[in-house]
């Protein structure tokens, strides 16, 4: 039996993997609706390396996006330095407002609606959701690590799970005027933050520094020697973005015909980099699901296409906060072989 719904896939987040869930949608016929209060392309304090294997995952929606091409990671701290060329083929430092506009012109090319509504509240029944007014066969929420969508649709864990105070981690970002020294990303080990530097293209670089609350960014960088003096000898060209904190949990991925993906989804770390890969393959899995009418796959397709994140990351996010630390750069200088197995089963 036909429902009457204004559409058959509403994407309440206009993120990349919002915009991605939408593309997909529109490839397998279905129409769909972006719901994003903001109308600028969305920027967000993240690393801007897109791993290998997101490179043809985009390109599979018609997605180009132009910056740098990346062949490896390079993991460094205040004496050591180890590198590993991807096996798996380049990949690419993006900046995100790129990234963006790229994904966004693909969707509104294949018929994507846009609404600026903002979510309050969610109605759902057998057949359908509601929210914000407009009626849909299905709901996917990719409103970002603080999702609205999450918590509507019950999906949060309880307080009393909740990652401790002290393990919260925060990211902070800023673009700098500066000419890569190689095509690698550079990871700086220091016993208090991690920074990510990523070239982007066009002379620039995204410099990112992850750890704990409270962390100041100009300091970070200044106790980061080789770093520093680059940093200080380049001009900042964006403004200082932060994001936090990582840690997101849910008691499920999805409740009826609400799913969720991306951050909203659930999220562990930024530690390792690889946020967009993971969140397409979401979005093509959710929207798979929702081509066989059987949104309840979803949960175990979920649990599988992101074992390798959670598992690796949440490994390394412990081994970071704990005495461990230290010896990250010196095991992987000792064992380049573990090393590169670790960034091959991120990176595909």
């Amino acid at each position: 039996m036909s429902v009457d719904v204004d559409v058959d896939v509403l994407v309440v987040g206009g993120g990349p993997v919002g915009l991605a869930s939408a593309i997909e949608a529109r490839l397998h016929g279905l129409s769909a609706t972006v719901m994003e209060p903001r109308d600028a392309a969305i920027d967000k304090a993240c690393g801007e390396g897109l791993m290998p294997g997101a490179i043809p995952a985009l390109a599979r929606l018609g997605v180009d996006p132009t910056g740098f091409p990346v062949r490896g990671i390079s993991y460094r701290d205040a004496t050591r330095r180890v590198d590993h060329v991807f096996a798996s083929g380049e990949g690419r430092g993006v900046r995100r407002t790129t990234l963006h506009a790229t994904l966004f012109e693909r969707a509104r090319e294949l018929g994507v609606q846009f609404s600026t509504a903002r979510v309050q509240s969610l109605e759902q029944d057998g057949a359908s959701v509601t929210a914000a007014g407009v009626r849909a066969r299905y709901l996917i929420g990719a409103d970002g690590l603080h999702s609205t969508i999450r918590r509507l649709a019950g999906l949060e864990r309880t307080r009393a799970a909740a990652t401790p105070a002290a393990d919260r981690r925060f990211g902070l970002r800023r673009h700098f005027r500066m000419e890569p020294e190689s095509d690698f990303i550079e990871v700086y080990w220091t016993p208090d933050v991690e920074a990510y530097l990523t070239p982007v293209g066009g002379g620039i670089v995204g410099l990112a520094i992850l750890g704990r609350r409270g962390i100041d960014y100009d300091s970070a960088i200044a106790g980061i020697p080789g770093l520093a003096e680059r940093v200080a000898a380049s001009e900042p060209v964006s403004v200082l973005r932060g994001a936090g904190p990582f840690r997101q949990r849910t008691s499920r991925r999805s409740r009826g015909r609400i799913l969720l993906v991306g951050d909203a989804s659930g999220y562990v770390d930024a530690i390792t980099g690889e946020g967009i890969r993971v969140g397409l393959a979401q979005s093509r899995l959710a929207i798979d699901c929702l081509v066989a009418e059987d949104p309840r796959r979803y949960e175990r397709s979920w649990t599988s296409a992101t074992r390798d994140f959670r598992l690796i990351t949440g490994g390394l996010v412990l081994a970071s906060n704990s005495p461990l630390r230290r010896a990250i750069v010196p095991t992987a200088a000792m064992a380049p072989a573990l090393f590169g197995l670790v960034v091959e089963r991120l990176a595909r």
